[in-house]
């Protein structure tokens, strides 16, 4: 299992709604791409905001990492969207979890 983690703050003059609408088509490609697990977002008190998602493989990472659509939203982020941004690849070494009302 890959997670990322990608920590950001959104850019003072930031289009909203144009960046709303790249979002929503960015999340329904990757949700088709075979490989991907899930995808969660929050937001702090301070406006930071950190994005999970996990893949199956590197190789599933790697499709969503090289698709057309997914490399111009980077680009767009790094101009316009992005005030400052963090990303980190990680690779689970160990997982445990507890299933409800078990």
């Amino acid at each position: 299992m890959i997670v990322v983690t990608f920590r950001n703050r959104l850019a003072a003059d930031l289009d909203e709604a144009e960046y709303g609408q790249r979002a929503e088509k960015l999340f329904q490609i990757v949700q088709g791409l075979p490989g991907f697990v899930s995808f969660r977002a929050y937001t702090a008190e301070d406006g930071e905001r950190l994005v999970l998602a996990e893949f199956e493989s590197h190789e599933s990472l790697r499709a969503w990492r090289e698709h057309a659509d997914h490399r111009e939203a980077q680009r767009l982020g790094r101009e316009r969207y992005y005030g400052e941004y963090h990303l980190q690849v990680c690779e689970v070494v160990r997982e445990s979890h507890k299933e409800a009302g078990s």
